[in-house]
């Protein structure tokens, strides 16, 4: 099967997995972004663990829900946004002020917007979750 976006792949199998109340999911392949889009997820809550299963075929990674994501998607084509720019898609993608999160690519590394905004740097949108 041929994958044309990987992190969207993942995003809608994260989706589906707490739409139907499992408690884990594998997504693959397993990427460095991908690992850091859930490394933000997990500290910010969104899912309570992942690890990643070397499979010597592009890897994957089994991700622990707890039941916190109502929706999450990947953000295409990838936007790019400067910091003083980033309410105006907070109110695009995320459904109230200070609730949800948008995953951003920066010269910092791939941070929450929150962090972005804070830091005053911008970047390019992949992704969110609420």
């Amino acid at each position: 099967m041929t994958r044309l976006n990987p992190v969207a792949d993942a995003m809608c199998t994260l989706k589906n997995a707490s739409d139907v109340g499992k408690t884990e999911c594998i997504v693959e392949p397993a990427g460095t972004l991908l690992g850091a889009m859930l490394g933000i997820m997990k500290e910010e809550g969104y899912i309570a663990n992942f690890e990643l299963i070397e499979d010597g075929r592009g890897n994957q990674y089994k991700i622990f829900l707890n039941g916190n994501i109502n929706k999450c998607g990947a953000i295409t084509p990838r936007f790019s946004v400067k910091a003083v720019d980033i309410e105006k898609w907070e109110n695009q993608y995320l459904p109230a002020k200070n609730f949800g999160l948008l995953i951003v690519s920066t010269s910092k590394g791939v941070i929450s917007h929150e962090n972005a905004r804070k830091l005053g740097v911008g970047g390019e949108l992949l992704g969110y979750v609420y």
